[in-house]
């Protein structure tokens, strides 16, 4: 249970940066033909990735229920912990998705980037396995205080430490912020390129 609720918050990371790079690409219709705000392609791989992961959640809590009885009431805070994590998902599909325009082979390195990515986080360990000395790279990793939050709130009933979370909402609103402000600026250029 505590791997799947790993694979679930991961999925929401990494479902919209592999399909990032291709969005534009995908909608050259949107781009050429129709007046069509080009914005909203990455909102739209991002809810996509929070309906799967949320139907996986249904599934998962279920189980929870069946299995261990009622999740502690901390289970509430779960949208706020993950907030951080989809306003990185957000600033990072903007990016990727205008650079994918420009760079058509960066569809190809970013499954092999994004299973690194779930390799660096603790989806499958737990933080504590890795030495103290290397333990800055989980907190370089987006998805690791998502993943460490999810299981803190669901299992453990305690909730997110309010420095950390703050600073990766800062971090995550910097990233959403810059990455919509390069796929505005390079937009214009989409047509030349499609």
């Amino acid at each position: 249970m505590i791997l799947f609720v790993g694979l679930i918050v991961f999925g929401i990371l990494a479902e919209p940066l592999n399909r990032a790079p291709g969005l534009v690409l995908e909608n050259v219709s949107y781009v050429k033909k129709v007046v069509f705000p080009l914005e909203i392609l990455p909102f739209v791989a991002l809810i996509s990735a929070l309906v799967t992961g949320l139907v996986s959640f249904a599934v998962f809590l279920v189980v929870f229920v069946v299995t261990y009885g009622m999740p502690p009431i901390t289970i509430l805070v779960l949208p706020v912990v993950l907030l951080p994590l989809m306003l990185f998902v957000l600033g990072s599909v903007y990016f990727l998705a205008s650079l994918g325009v420009f760079l058509r082979d960066l569809r190809q390195v970013m499954q092999p980037v994004t299973t690194a990515m779930m390799f660096l986080s603790p989806v499958f360990y737990p933080p504590e396995a890795v030495p103290e000395q290397y333990r800055w790279l989980l907190h370089a990793n987006p998805a690791s205080m998502a993943v460490i939050g999810a299981r803190d709130v669901i299992f453990w009933g305690h909730t997110p430490n309010i420095i950390e979370w703050s600073a990766s909402f800062v971090i995550a609103l910097l990233v959403a912020v810059t990455g919509a402000l390069w796929f505005m600026r390079t937009e214009r250029a989409f047509a030349d390129v499609v």
